[in-house]
């Protein structure tokens, strides 16, 4: 049986070994791994505000160590095509390929892309792109819609690629401690879960300057709408989906998306069994249609008994960020919260309140789950956790390796959860997932838009 210093000494170590810079590999070690004489030929899907600030950074901070180039850049909006081209020809001294459209793209053949479109067309696109042979990392949400989820998910499954969810916590040697931690039983069962995710901006997700400048003849709006039902062009859905059913969920989709994954991974329960929710539009009233403050609560465990189970408690607002991003896990014996990277044992059962029932006192130990450290000397675009993140999608790249940190079930896993927690709030209703038919429930109908 491991004990607490051999897990502190074990953390340690998986820190250590994926330090940005160095990352636990060598020069020499590229030269045994399958197919590392061929260069990856990138392709750019999406030259978004995300990519060109974050995603492409983290490439370029591995690109050559790893032998991948970027090849073309795909957008519907000619500006932004125009963009990417620039912004790869000033990053990297090359000028590369754009395609229209992926009927295109496709024609090109590149190896791999990044998918960093509006959020609705993830999941079809990453269907294509496995189907047309590409490796894929795909940006969150995965799925916005069941149909949309489960077609994704036989493309990818279908064709074997390698694909990475851009969940990148899943990454980070914190979250990674935190999960092996409950894992291994020392964290006793989760009882309970907080998150939170505030902000005070009323200009997030919004885009007035391009709003006024963007022209339909610019673009392919019926396209841009792949399988949404058709309206007259609109440019605000067009740049500022996230604020627009069924572009977007919005607060789910964007932010829960990444703190719900972490429940499926340390719980390894893949959704929950029930969500109920509210919210609304209660002060940034600018036209949108998505809200701006929303609580859900979900309900986790297994089908078979409902007492085996835990309250996940989430809340996110716009409109005020007193207590910004908060993930505290609860058990009977202290807390995991990993805003501060510590497990106490504030809140565990003490010797008193256990004796009175004849019970034995359960605190745990306290301690500190590994951070990021980046090498002194290190050149990094991005930020660190993509970095890592996108580092590991080429590495399973490079070695053939479908079970990157956050393959394509984690992705599943994350938009049903999102899909159940949006149905919620736009029903009203207590809310379940079918598996047998792979359908979000509210009430006695399934969830559409």
């Amino acid at each position: 049986m491991s004990t607490r210093r051999d897990f502190i000494k074990k953390s340690a170590i998986a820190s250590a070994g994926i330090a940005i810079g160095g990352l636990g590999f060598s020069s020499k070690s590229y030269g045994r791994i399958r197919g590392s004489n061929d260069r990856v030929q990138l392709a750019i899907l999406g030259f978004s505000d995300r990519f060109k600030d974050t995603l492409g950074p983290c490439v370029l901070n591995h690109a050559n160590n790893l032998n991948f180039e970027f090849v073309s850049v795909c957008d519907l909006w000619s500006i932004r095509r125009e963009a990417g081209l620039k912004w790869v020809l000033d990053k990297t001294g090359h000028k590369i390929n754009s395609a229209i459209n992926t009927d295109e793209l496709w024609k090109q053949k590149p190896d791999a892309v990044i998918i960093s479109t509006a959020d609705f067309q993830h999941a079809l696109l990453a269907a294509e792109a496995v189907r047309a042979g590409c490796d894929v990392y795909c940006e969150k949400p995965f799925a916005e819609t069941m149909d949309d989820a489960n077609f994704a998910l036989k493309a990818v499954k279908e064709t074997g690629r390698v694909l990475q969810v851009g969940s990148q916590r899943r990454s980070g040697p914190n979250y990674q401690a935190a999960h092996d931690y409950i894992q291994s039983g020392k964290f006793g069962k989760i009882v309970g879960v907080e998150m939170t995710w505030n902000v005070n901006q009323p200009g997030r997700w919004r885009r007035p300057a391009l709003v006024s400048t963007i022209k339909e003849k610019d673009t392919d709006w019926k396209r841009f709408l792949m399988n949404r039902p058709f309206e007259e062009w609109d440019p605000r859905k067009y740049l500022e989906y996230r604020l627009f059913w069924p572009y977007s969920s919005g607060i789910p989709g964007q932010w829960m998306a990444h703190q719900i994954d972490t429940v499926h991974w340390f719980s390894h329960l893949n959704y929950p069994r029930s969500v109920a929710a509210n919210g609304g539009i209660y002060l940034w009233n600018d036209g949108r249609k998505n809200y701006d403050s929303m609580t859900a609560v979900f309900d986790y465990g297994s089908a078979e008994n409902p007492a085996d189970g835990f309250e996940v408690i989430y809340s996110s607002r716009q409109t005020n960020s007193a207590g910004e991003t908060k993930e505290v896990y609860f058990s009977n014996g202290g807390k995991l919260d990993l805003s501060t990277n510590k497990i106490t044992s504030e809140g565990g059962l003490s010797e008193r309140y256990a004796k009175e029932m004849g019970m034995k006192s359960f605190l745990l130990d306290e301690m500190s789950l590994p951070d990021i450290k980046v090498e002194t000397g290190a050149s990094m675009g991005g930020d660190p956790l993509t970095s890592l993140h996108m580092r590991n999608w080429m590495e399973c790249i490079r070695n053939r390796n479908p079970k990157t940190n956050a393959p394509v079930e984690a992705g599943y896993n994350h938009s049903v959860a999102n899909i159940m927690c949006t149905a919620a709030l736009r029903t009203g209703q207590k809310v379940v997932f079918d598996p047998k038919t792979k359908q979000v429930m509210a009430g006695n109908k399934v969830f559409k838009y």
